[in-house]
């Protein structure tokens, strides 16, 4: 393993603190041999307020789940060595900059570090930058996290792939757990950061709430500016309105430093919280967290994720290299991967000789199941996946000093996504026509 010329040593069983792993960044990861390996880009926040919470998750993710996949330890059906037999060459940026930047980096590692595909992003501003540079540079882009639905539903992309479903998942989830929690409530408010994601995560969460609970009062609707840190303004609002119940899309440093200011200020108390991002702050804020605020991860992941083989591994293995459990960030990145794994494992079978068109061919439409979720790539005309998403309740055990969440409610993807060719705003406006049955 090599960084600027210095060899880095990982003694086995050693657990690696996260601000240890950021320290070494950016960095190549070990190839499993010396074969011609697949150069990847892999892209995350590394620095800033969004690099604790989301991005240092990602990243070790990325390092644990590569390190299985050239070794091919990963639980079957996933234990063939490498993408399509090739190895992994991982090469670790930082996210952290104006899009300006981060699409600068991004043409750095295509143009002069030669990376063969790249794997990444956090921000909905970052995906929205990048989506079109990567049509420009012909190079296979799987975005893992950034949430708004503009991406697929505004354009048409060739080479970006998306496995991680939209934010309309974690809105019209969020609306109907609330709904159906609190049947009750009269009115409702909403604090959520004032670009792409936090516009488009409240615009659906407001749209379901009018479809599933028609002719309640928005108490008050805020958009502060995104990583702004100090809301002592929008607590005393939120304070002051009639608000029930306040809905926030708020991530990473801004949701915890949101947490711990308004807590002592008795936010929770007064307001019931729908945090769509917040089980990324349990084991890091721990009881610091009011008892029943609803937590989303953006998925069924993190502690929402079933009780398969692979999860089995994939937690002990993350809990024991970094002493501290993988939240959806880590799922985020590592159903990413595996999508990544299974596109060119498709067309490595199809074609030994396979290129980057027969690795896009095998991607679009992919179905997949990682950690008991099937994820389709129904969307974007092959590009987009849907998968099911989770909602529950926190709890904090003060017996045993153990954050929990408890009421937890799976939504099936067709709940909860909207269908090929349809807006997701549209499809909501409309009533979400062909989510039946839904809890």
């Amino acid at each position: 393993m090599t960084q600027d010329g210095k060899t880095l040593l990982r003694r086995g069983g050693i657990a690696v603190a996260a601000l240890a792993a950021a320290a070494l960044l950016p960095a190549h990861f070990a190839a499993a041999d010396d074969a011609p390996a697949l150069k990847l880009g892999v892209v995350a926040f590394l620095s800033g307020p969004a690099a604790g919470p989301f991005g240092i998750p990602a990243r070790n993710a990325a390092e644990l789940l590569i390190e299985a996949i050239n070794a091919g330890t990963l639980p079957a059906p996933f234990n063939s060595k490498g993408f399509g037999g090739q190895q992994i060459d991982p090469i670790v940026i930082d996210e952290n900059g104006s899009t300006t930047k981060v699409v600068q980096d991004y043409r750095d590692l295509v143009e002069r570090r030669g990376v063969n595909a790249v794997i990444g992003y956090i921000s909905s501003g970052s995906c929205l930058g990048i989506a079109p540079v990567a049509e420009e540079l012909k190079t296979l882009t799987v975005f893992f996290d950034c949430g708004t639905p503009r991406i697929f539903e505004d354009a048409d992309y060739h080479y970006v792939f998306r496995p991680s479903a939209t934010s309309t998942i974690d809105s019209t989830a969020a609306a109907r757990y609330l709904a159906k929690e609190d049947p009750g409530i009269k009115s409702y408010g909403g604090i959520n950061q004032n670009y792409a994601w936090g516009q488009d995560s409240w615009s659906d969460f407001e749209g379901a709430m009018k479809d599933l609970k028609p002719g309640l009062t928005v108490a008050t609707v805020q958009f502060p500016k995104l990583f702004a840190g100090q809301y002592s303004t929008e607590i005393t609002t939120l304070l002051a309105s009639d608000a029930n119940a306040v809905h926030t899309s708020f991530w990473g440093g801004d949701l915890e430093s949101f947490i711990l200011q308004a807590d002592p200020r008795g936010l929770f108390q007064k307001e019931k919280f729908v945090m769509s991002t917040a089980e990324t702050t349990m084991f890091r804020l721990g009881p610091k967290i009011a008892d029943g605020v609803i937590m989303g991860a953006r998925g069924p992941w993190g502690v929402y994720a079933h009780n398969t083989e692979l999860n089995q591994w994939f937690r002990k293995n993350y809990t024991d290299r970094y002493g501290t459990p993988p939240v959806y960030p880590s799922y985020q990145m590592a159903i990413s991967l595996l999508g990544m794994k299974t596109a060119y494992d498709k067309a490595a079978q199809a074609n030994p000789k396979a290129g980057v068109e027969d690795d896009i061919k095998a991607f679009e439409h992919l179905q997949y199941e990682a950690f008991g979720t099937k994820i389709d790539l129904a969307l974007g005309k092959g590009h987009q996946g849907v998968h099911e998403t989770a909602y529950g309740t926190y709890k904090y055990d003060k017996a045993t000093g153990t954050p929990t969440i408890t009421n937890i409610v799976y939504y099936p993807a067709e709940c909860v996504n909207a269908p090929d060719g349809i807006k997701s705003g549209d499809w909501i406006k409309n009533g979400m026509p062909g989510a039946k049955d839904c809890p």
